[in-house]
């Protein structure tokens, strides 16, 4: 059979991708081998934010009395309960993708699929049996997989990826978070936040670190507080199982410490999916490890592009999505816009918080801009404190000479809704006169971008 766009990869760059292909008028079919939806409905954003969720209700229960409310008895978790919770939410979430594709018209291609030459498509099915179809333009989007360290194997069981950590039979009484990024972060929380003794092992000298340095030490402050074991310029030498325990080697900068935990949760990164899909066969170029592509995902072979995770920029799935709408829609004719990598959000979903877009402070200087930096912490909002957790701020820097927003850092509570508003700002090229006089609702924890602005210029009301 053949199509106008085949896309191998139904993740967030491959549904979206094929979605829009649909709308667009073309004939459209998605190659994939496991669950519609990819790692990211089934395995990671969703399924993760659903175990996070119980994991902060469990935590508001235990501080109920904070806030008025008896509770009869000890509030305890179920964690087979939270898991199946979190497994059908991820569930649902898949079939809400079935339910778009048959809308959309949309074939669903069963099996593992490999670029072979002449812009065709071979699928693998579960038995074994092959099968060929033609299209005139063909989509990677093959995403990626939990990176494996030479000295930390995973063997699926004692040490694990991430995969694994969403679907533990039981909760560890200890575990050692290997990577302090965002998955490893929000694993942290929320093994920690359950009952479990958490240490985090960071190689950089902060935890989170690629966000804005005062971010990162406000979020160690607040695991800290919250019982977690924070371990930052330190490196896993080994990890050896003895006695069903695991036996974790940590260097630190004090010397070498022995941990002893249940669980080791390997969150060190990602690794593209390029094996076994045509790369080789077809010539399509690779660049540091990863497919080489120009501003509309078009490989070095004509027919053939790639998204996601498997090219560079930010392995984030709204980017993914993103790209794969420039993509088609330029495959299309619609003559789109480039995706602006300067300005994508990044969202870690721990608690408090984190949600950042643009530049560091740090980075502004260092690429040579004077800034105006304004600050405006979650200890002087009113929503704030009436919801319970005043840890957290919002920073924003400004060029001094034009008033562009040049970053948003944000910590707290909601502040992955709120950095939206930031995101268009920078899309619009807003100011940060033009923010301070934009009316914010009050009371709401986004007031704080409408102070933070004003800190910058030496107008601010609240502090």
């Amino acid at each position: 059979m053949h199509y106008d766009l085949i896309v191998i990869g139904s993740g967030p760059g491959g549904y979206v991708a094929a979605i829009r292909s649909a709308q667009l008028g073309m004939k459209t079919a998605v190659v994939e081998k496991a669950e519609l939806g990819g790692v990211c409905l089934n395995w990671g954003c969703i399924p993760t934010k659903a175990l996070l969720k119980s994991a902060q209700v469990y935590d508001y229960m235990k501080h109920a009395g904070e806030y008025g409310i008896t509770i009869a008895g000890e509030a305890k978790p179920d964690f087979a309960a939270v898991v199946k919770r979190s497994r059908t939410v991820a569930e649902g979430m898949s079939k809400g993708i079935q339910f778009l594709f048959k809308k959309n018209k949309i074939d669903v291609l069963q099996g593992y699929g490999k670029l072979a030459p002449g812009k065709s498509v071979t699928v693998t099915k579960n038995d074994g049996s092959t099968e060929t179809f033609t299209a005139n333009h063909i989509i990677l989007a093959t995403g990626a997989r939990s990176r494996e360290l030479p000295n930390l194997k995973q063997d699926g069981k004692k040490i694990i990826g991430y995969r694994e950590a969403m679907t533990l039979p039981e909760l560890p009484t200890s575990m050692v978070v290997v990577g302090s990024g965002a998955i490893g972060s929000e694993f942290a929380w929320f093994y920690a936040t359950m009952g479990t003794k958490v240490t985090l092992v960071e190689f950089m000298p902060n935890i989170v670190p690629l966000e804005d340095e005062e971010v990162s030490k406000q979020l160690e402050r607040s695991f800290k507080k919250a019982g977690i074991t924070v371990m930052t310029s330190s490196t896993v030498e080994k990890a050896e199982v003895k006695d069903n325990i695991c036996h974790v080697t940590i260097k630190t900068p004090k010397g070498t410490e022995e941990v002893k935990a249940d669980i080791v949760l390997s969150a060190v990164g990602i690794t593209p999916n390029l094996e076994n899909i045509g790369i080789e066969e077809t010539g399509i170029a690779l660049e540091n490890g990863k497919v080489k592509v120009d501003e509309y995902y078009r490989t070095n072979v004509p027919g053939i592009y790639a998204i996601g995770d498997i090219v560079h920029g930010p392995a984030l799935a709204h980017v993914a999505s993103a790209e794969g709408i420039c993509c088609v829609e330029n495959i299309a004719g619609k003559h789109p816009e480039p995706v602006d990598y300067k300005n994508v959000p990044a969202c870690t979903y721990t608690v408090p918080e984190i949600a950042s877009v643009g530049l560091t402070e740090k980075a502004a200087r260092e690429a040579g801009y004077s800034v105006k930096v304004g600050k405006f912490p979650y200890t002087a909002s009113g929503k704030a404190s009436a919801a319970g957790n005043k840890d957290g701020f919002v920073k924003l820097i400004f060029d001094e000479k034009y008033g562009e927003l040049l970053g948003a850092h944000l910590i707290g509570l909601n502040v992955t809704e709120m950095i939206a508003e930031l995101v268009v700002a920078r899309k619009l090229e807003t100011t940060g006169h033009e923010i301070i006089k934009s009316v914010h609702p009050h009371p709401t924890m986004s007031e704080a971008i409408m102070e933070a602005a004003a800190a910058a210029y030496g107008e601010v009301i609240h502090l």
